[in-house]
Order: C-alpha cells, then structure tokens, then sequence
C-alpha cells in the first residue's frame, strides 16, 4: 500500500516528503515530478509567491539509476520565501529561542483555520496554524503523489482536467459540461462513450497536443486545457469570461474559487469493492479530493443533477460486443474483440464503489480563498476587540491550479486499488498481472 506524508511549514526553510510502499521498478525522475510542480504554479490568478517560488523536489532516497527500489522515497524542497522576503523568516520561525521581540498574529482570518487552531491547540499566536495549514504543503503533496501517478502511467493509466467555472463565469447547462468532457476525452484519445465526441474512434497514441509539451520521458501529453488557456478552460469564449471574472474580482479587492472536472482513463473494470464502506472506491476518492485546502464538495458523473432527473435518464445501458463505446481508451482490452461495457457514462466511470472501465469523471469544488485585500471583519484573539482582518500574501483565484493538485492526490488512491486487486512488489510483476486481466 502507498502511503505519503509531508512535513515542514509555509515560510520554514523547506518541504519534506515521505513516500513508502512503492513498488520496485517505477521509472522515476526529478525532471518528471518538477513537470507537475510547475503546472501546479501556473494559471490565472496567482499571488505573487509563484513569481519566485521555483519549486523543484530533490530525491533523498528510494530511487537508484531512475528507478524505484521498493524502499521508503525520501523528497526534499526548499522554501525560496525563507531567505528572499525582507521579512525575518529565519527569525519568526526559528527552532529555538523564546519568541521575544517576534510579532504575535492575534487576527484569525474568517475562513481559515486560524481560530479553530488556536483554540484546539490553545496557541496564543496564529502563525504555528498559519504555517501548516497553508495551502504551501501542496507543493509536496503534489511531489509524493507525482511517484503514484507515474506508476499509473506505466500501465497506461491517465489523468487529466479543466475547469467548468470560476465564479459567475462557466457552463450554463449539464448538457455545456457534457459537450466539453467528451471534447476533453477526445483531446485525451479516449473513446468518449455517451458523450457525443466527434470521433469516438482515436487513440491516445493518435492524438497529440494543442502545444506539443512532453514530459520528462519525451512522451506526448495531451494537456489540451492549460495549453489552450491559463484558466484551463477548454471553450476559448468562457475562458475569457472567466479571465474577466477574476480581473473584476480582484479590483473589488475580493477573491474566487470554482469547479472543476478531472477525467481519469484507461481503469479497468473492477477496481474498488462493494463489500466495507472503506473500500469504496468513490468514497476514498471523495476523501482525497476533500482532504486538499478549500475543496468543499465533489461529485461523479451525473453528480448531484441525478436528483434532479428520473432513473431511465441517469443509470448507463450494459452493452456487449466488439469495438463497443465501454473500451477505455487504451489498450486494456488485451486482444480480445468482445467484452461489456456501458453505453454511456453518467455514473463517472464508478458503480457500486467499483471501476466500470469507463472514463473516471469527478468534479470537485474549490471556495473562494479567504485571505482578501478587502478584509472582513474578526475579533482580537487577545484583546477580545473587533477589528478588520491582516492580508497574508494570497492568490485570488487558485482554481486552476488547484486542478493539477486534484489530478495528484487521487493517483496514490487509484494506484493502491491497482496494487489490492492485482498484487507484486515490482513493476514487471505488476505489470504482467494487469496485462493478463480479462474483460
């Protein structure tokens, strides 16, 4: 089982990451992690940190001659803010010493962790709550998860996303989000069952990108949405207007969030289990999505409109036969011609806390940041008196970005179903097993 654990604070010195349970035998590099990292910087709407923050993860150990060796995967990154702000970080969060003389932050932020930290572990000063639970930590979040997804891609497993609206700005209709995933999906070379695509016939390996960007290893990606607009959108029209949203926003002195859409393709039918509540595939994707900083819901599928509609409208045809929509979208159907699958994918690839081996289609929703130029009102942790809330350094919209840290979290949890359902300690091994899976 793949675990990950991250350590280190906002403005301290660096990021730490932990990663143990990978198998041996997965092609790992810094270049390949440091390709994540900066998606994760880019996008519309960022604060002024990612102009210098350069993040780049440094491998401690687990890895020999680009390849993991089933030992626990050491990361390391630093924290440029440490020594480029004229702010005394070295000072505000030195190891030792007593504090005196350093500012105590007694203003919490409505919306942040601020006041509830402080009063469960009874601080007297904000910045120890501040530090950790900034979203800073996704850095290396998205570097431990990058190992998982690597993984995935081996087995031909991928991930992508794009953004379905920021603020007032996005698709009006469920019928808009659909047209978009199947012109994703295409973008992807998957077939994109029920979802009207133009094609539906390409393959990943036909398919190239809007930019032509490769990964560390030289492949093509198809990362159509960021290619085509640093909001990640991928109608060029609601893009603008979301750009425009964000442009209004942050002369109101305000800030957004947004929902957005990751498409997981090339899962095989049966991952996950129906049997104990916590082996629910759906479920632990939901807790990864929801565990990331601002992220206040998420759906699969048809999502929360499949209240709105009878059952003839929301559940997905069983089909079986050759070259039906229910391949998906790699080459997992092993040779063989003829196997079930759906005729459409409103269920988001997901049945009873299982793959169905249709296109994986979750969308999770981000709240507006609550650091603002414009404060909001707060009371005096010490003082007891109410006053407007302090400015910490802030995006105004970190949705876009926030899709390439969904895209990473969910991998360690897609990849941990891999390795229950078909076992192996090395890569080879595992990659037989999955070869050799009927459909």
């Amino acid at each position: 089982m793949i675990r990950y654990f991250t350590s280190g604070e906002s403005h301290g010195p660096s990021l730490t990451g932990i990663v143990e349970g990978m198998p041996a035998g997965v092609q790992i590099t810094e270049d390949a992690i440091a390709f994540h990292l900066a998606r994760r910087q880019q996008g519309y709407g960022r604060g002024g940190r990612m102009a210098f923050e350069k993040d780049r993860a440094t491998i401690q150990s687990g890895v020999r001659f680009g390849e993991t060796t089933g030992a626990p995967i050491a990361l390391s990154m630093e924290n440029r803010a440490y020594l480029k702000d004229d702010s005394q970080w070295p000072k505000v969060m030195a190891k030792e010493g007593t504090g005196e003389g350093i500012e105590k932050i007694t203003l919490p932020r409505p919306g942040h962790a601020d006041l509830t930290g402080v009063q469960k572990y009874r601080f007297d000063d904000i910045r120890p709550v501040i530090e950790r639970s900034s979203a800073r930590e996704t850095a290396m979040r998205v570097a431990c998860c990058t190992l998982a997804r690597l993984f995935l891609k081996e087995l031909g497993i991928e991930i992508g996303g794009h953004m379905l609206t920021i603020g007032s700005a996005g698709y009006e209709s469920w019928d808009q989000v659909r047209e978009m995933t199947a012109g994703f999906l295409e973008r992807r070379g998957t077939i994109a069952a029920g979802l009207e695509t133009a094609s539906g016939t390409q393959t990943a390996a036909g398919l190239e990108t809007a930019s032509g960007t490769k990964t560390a290893s030289g492949t093509q990606t198809a990362w159509g949405a960021e290619a085509q607009s640093d909001v990640r959108c991928l109608d060029p029209t609601i893009g603008e207007a979301m750009r425009e949203e964000i442009k209004r926003i942050r002369k109101a002195g305000s800030s957004l969030g947004g929902i957005y859409e990751i498409v997981v393709t090339g899962l095989p039918a049966g991952l996950g289990s129906y049997v104990h509540y916590d082996r629910k595939l759906d479920g632990l994707l939901a807790q990864a999505i929801l565990s990331t900083q601002a992220m206040k819901g998420v759906e699969f599928g048809l999502g929360f409109e499949s209240g709105r509609r009878p059952g003839h409208e929301v559940h997905d045809e069983i089909v079986y036969g050759d070259g039906h929509p229910g391949e998906n979208g790699n080459e997992n159907n092993k040779g063989n011609s003829r196997s079930f699958g759906r005729s459409s994918d409103k269920s988001g690839g997901l049945e009873g806390g299982m793959t169905t081996g249709m296109p994986l289609i979750l969308r999770g929703v981000m709240k507006p940041i609550p650091t603002m130029l414009k404060p909001l009102q707060t009371v005096d942790i010490e003082t007891k008196t109410a006053q407007p809330t302090r400015y910490e350094r802030s995006d105004v919209c970190a949705a876009p970005r926030a899709i390439v840290v969904a895209e990473s979290v969910i991998a360690p949890v897609l990849a941990n179903a891999i390795l229950e359902k078909f076992g192996g300690d090395s890569m080879d091994e595992i990659r037989e097993r999955f070869s050799d899976m009927p459909t």
